[in-house]
């Protein structure tokens, strides 16, 4: 199963599970993400939505380029784009709190998935940053709007993007895009400490104070906004620059 979904006591855990893969985000996993969304919207059971990756070495690696790499032009491209931004945007709204647990890498798409959430809780061995510019590519799922709206100073968020590098557990915290820091291994307990203020509080309050913020982005135009980055990068993605630079990924992958 290339994902799983726990929940216990309210916490639903999305776990991304291709490991072997360095969890790689494919059309299985996007579908689990919708199921889980879909669950949350028509039940009321759940009181935190948590995600994370199997293993140790990755939370998620982005999308996988061995199955997305036959996508050659803007509009090919831009059918699994938007399927993703479509998960991430309802991800991004829904009226939980959200959780990324970061217990490896989290490049590329899966920086945009986790930067989707509204909480980053980091292992103290992971890196983490938007490295799609290394693909001739923006961010593609709406990760990029995600991100200047999180709280960052705007220069730092823009470096984060045009760098296109990862960056390590504590530069992420100091620059504040991540909350906290975990020791490697002990995900369990950080998670567990993390919600423990939190899950005295009535879910209604959750709820109230998540309106508060999705309210501010509705009169933004987020959902406008992050479609218009995702057509950006489908624009991109069918250059020769990206698709060459894909070929010699998949070349050094072998």
């Amino acid at each position: 199963m290339d994902y799983l979904i726990q929940n216990e006591d309210g916490i639903l855990t999305f776990t991304i599970n291709r490991e072997e893969k360095r969890n790689a985000i494919n059309y299985a996993v996007m579908d689990g993400l919708k199921e889980v969304i879909t669950y949350i919207k028509e039940h009321n059971d759940v009181r935190f939505l948590v995600i994370t990756g199997a293993g140790e070495k990755s939370f998620c690696s982005g999308g996988d380029l061995s199955e997305f790499h036959s996508l050659e032009t803007e509009e090919e491209a831009f059918g699994m784009l938007s399927k993703m931004g479509h998960i991430l945007y309802d991800l991004a709204t829904l009226p939980v709190p959200t959780i990324a647990l970061i217990n490896g890498a989290a490049v590329g798409g899966g920086c945009e998935i986790a930067t989707a959430c509204d909480f980053r809780l980091i292992s103290s061995h992971a890196k983490a940053g938007f490295i799609q510019g290394t693909l001739a590519i923006t961010s593609g799922w709406g990760g990029g709007t995600y991100l200047f709206e999180r709280g960052l100073r705007h220069d730092r968020a823009l470096k984060m993007l045009i760098d296109a590098k990862p960056y390590d557990a504590q530069t992420l915290y100091e620059i504040g895009w991540a909350m906290r820091v975990y020791i490697e291994g002990t995900k369990e307990q950080a998670l567990a400490d993390f919600i423990e203020h939190m899950a005295k509080i009535h879910p209604s309050v959750h709820q109230a104070y998540k309106e508060i913020e999705l309210r501010k982005w509705r009169e933004r135009n987020m959902y406008e906004r992050v479609m218009e980055e995702i057509k950006l990068c489908a624009k991109l993605w069918e250059s020769e620059a990206h698709h060459t630079a894909v070929q010699n990924f998949l070349e050094k992958k072998k």
